[in-house]
């Protein structure tokens, strides 16, 4: 039997969608109002599951506790009151849209949860627009 787990978190961030090597008529076209070159915020709000079996001996899929401060380290911490494009290392030649944002927290907390754990990030980047990644 397989159970998921599961914990809100959110950060507040900056970004730009744009590419550099676009002209701006092209990056307007595109982007519209994501374009715009002094930034634009949201208040992201993200859901991560864990899925697997429960561990006969603690009763835990995985302990909430070390899962919320994972997301902490990982995610809250680097993105967090940040501009995306300039803060954040991972973005430096990738465009922040919100699939590029899953799928880097996707990355970052996959380094430190076990392989045989499923893994699921859903963001939130307004209440209306989500998106989900769980790999490949």
């Amino acid at each position: 039997m397989k159970v998921t787990v599961s914990r809100k978190a959110h950060f507040n961030a900056a970004h730009r969608l744009y590419r550099p090597d676009w002209d701006d008529a092209k990056n307007n076209e595109i982007f519209g109002k994501c374009n715009n070159p002094n930034y634009h915020g949201h208040n992201y709000e993200m859901i991560v599951s864990v899925t697997g079996k429960i561990d006969p001996e603690t009763g835990y899929v995985m302990d909430v506790k070390v899962l919320k401060d994972l997301i902490r380290s990982e995610v809250e911490n680097a993105f967090d009151h940040k501009n995306l494009n300039l803060d954040v290392p991972e973005f430096k030649n990738l465009n922040p849209t919100a699939e590029n944002i899953v799928v880097v927290i996707w990355n970052k907390l996959r380094k430190h949860i076990s392989t045989s754990l499923d893994l699921e990030v859903v963001l939130y980047e307004t209440p209306r627009n989500f998106v989900k990644y769980a790999g490949e």
